[in-house]
């Protein structure tokens, strides 16, 4: 039989310590309402005694959200603790969580106390508690750093007064996996009356091992996991809940545990948390990074599109995204190119195809990514059938505040290689001069307009320019990252057109 991991979900309170982190009641509302769609078990809402603003918030939350447990923090003393109970007066399921140091390195230089003192002050933290609620959580801080049967004591001490979830905090991320699940495995067997309570486990990654260590800690007999959105929190932050219960959903099968996450408001509540609090999400992030469904290379896209399951063992749907992308770039293959254009709209001939797969590979190697108004820009522009009487070799532009704007251009006529150069108004106005003089052509510029076919500073330019020639107009297009190469572009392109008038 499957069995029920619960999701103590602490982004509102260890999340919120990360630095420079600061949420409002409003926006830790929000989130908490956000937590209830997503169907943590329990909801840790603030540390009250730190500040107005957290005891306000735990109260605003507990007052409103009915359904769910919410817990306040409060450390092993009774002005904490009676702050935590005041806070959650009006919760339907309060949670105290009071929490003592049970290392020698922080009984010795932050409490500096001995071991018993330590083991009275969380006996008397635990009976306090109990003052305000029955559903008591109690936290070793640094327990992987412990002496192992000190905190076999320290949570007997805890048991004995009242605590029915024992928390195995490791608050600095120091310990492996198979380290952390066999000091679980060591407290479910040496620890009298751990069978009445449910062990918890708080993961920190500082060594990158937060999710490791509490997916191996459930197999040890851990039933608790606590986890932030995004693995928010102190230092390299918390276990991701997405990652948590994402691991346990796709291996099901295999580990026989479970969630009640609701997996389809994953992302929503991932971009919540991270446009209220600011900190952004790495592209390569796990689950919720905007690369995770995201495929470039050549053969992935070509697995992809014969059959998703190739190269994704999630499916985006899942977890509320609305399909995978397939990112066209320098990578790509002429497969993931010739569908996008086919989903676009366009119907290409084979020749077509080549012309603007060669344009496309080109422009990418310069941009990087290339968007759909981008393509669209590319295939518009090379499939006209224009034949290239003159065609661009190359180009180059002298010109600032105070020079004359120079312009040298290379052009091929029949096979042959000709170049001017040209001084003008601008870099512009010194290529179409540049121009002029090799297709001895007599061009009068009758509008030139440029737009941004795509956003960002690497957008793409597009040029278009109408020019009369022996009482003919023409209309001439280009386009390129760099706005001078653009209207050269059209500029031949508006030249190729009136020789192909003059000949028809």
């Amino acid at each position: 039989m499957s069995h029920k991991i619960f999701i103590f979900d602490t982004t509102l309170r260890d999340g919120e310590q990360a630095p420079g982190m600061h949420l409002n009641v409003k926006e830790k509302l929000e989130i908490a309402y956000q937590l209830q769609k997503l169907n943590v078990d329990v909801i840790e809402a603030g540390f009250p005694i730190s500040s107005k603003s957290d005891f306000n918030a735990v109260k605003e939350i507990s007052g409103i959200i009915k359904d769910k447990s919410i817990a306040a923090l409060a450390r092993a003393n009774f002005k904490d603790i009676d702050a935590a109970g005041e806070a959650l007066k009006n919760a339907a399921n309060p949670v105290i969580h009071t929490f003592i140091s049970s290392s020698d390195i922080h009984l010795k230089y932050q409490l500096n106390k001995t071991r018993e003192q330590v083991l009275e002050i969380a006996a008397e933290s635990v009976k306090r508690c109990k003052k305000y609620t029955d559903n008591i959580e109690f936290s070793a801080m640094d327990a992987t750093r412990s002496d192992r049967e000190y905190l076999a004591r320290m949570f007997e001490v805890a048991i004995k007064n009242g605590a029915k979830v024992l928390n195995v905090p490791d608050t600095v991320g120091y310990a492996l996996p198979l380290e952390y699940s066999a000091l679980i495995e060591y407290l479910m067997n040496n620890v009298r009356g751990i069978e009445n309570t449910i062990i918890s486990v708080h993961c920190h990654n500082d060594l990158g091992l937060a999710v490791a260590n509490s997916i191996l800690a459930i197999n040890a007999g851990a039933r608790q996991i606590e986890c932030s959105v995004n693995g928010v929190g102190e230092r390299a932050g918390n276990a991701a809940i997405e990652e948590i219960a994402l691991i346990l959903d796709t291996r099901k099968k295999d580990m026989d545990f479970h969630t009640d996450i609701n997996i389809k408001e994953i992302a929503k509540t991932s971009n919540l948390v991270s446009s209220l609090t600011g900190y952004l999400i790495a592209p390569n992030k796990a689950i919720v990074g905007k690369n995770a469904f995201s495929h470039e290379a050549g053969i992935h896209q070509d697995g992809m599109l014969k059959d998703r399951s190739t190269y994704e063992i999630l499916k985006p749907e899942d977890i509320g995204l609305s399909a995978s992308k397939l990112i066209l770039g320098k990578h790509s293959g002429r497969h993931a190119f010739v569908k996008r254009i086919e989903d676009l709209g366009f119907n290409l001939n084979e020749a077509e195809i080549e012309k603007s797969f060669e344009k496309f590979k080109s422009l990418a190697e310069r941009k990087g990514t290339i968007n759909d108004n981008d393509l669209k820009a590319i295939v518009q522009n090379e499939t006209i059938e224009i034949k290239e009487y003159f065609k661009l070799n190359y180009y180059h532009i002298l010109s600032g505040t105070n020079v004359k704007s120079t312009s040298t251009v290379g052009i091929e006529i029949n096979g042959k290689l000709f170049e001017a150069v040209h001084f003008g108004d601008g870099p512009i106005d010194a290529s179409f001069k540049a121009i002029d003089q090799i297709t001895k052509l007599s061009a009068k510029l009758i509008d030139y307009s440029i737009e941004a076919v795509s956003e960002g500073k690497d957008a793409i330019g597009a040029v278009k320019i109408v020019v009369s020639n022996n009482g003919i107009q023409v209309l001439g297009r280009g386009i390129s990252t760099d706005v001078i190469e653009a209207s050269i572009k059209a500029y031949i392109n508006a030249m190729n057109r009136i020789v192909e008038s003059q000949e028809t």
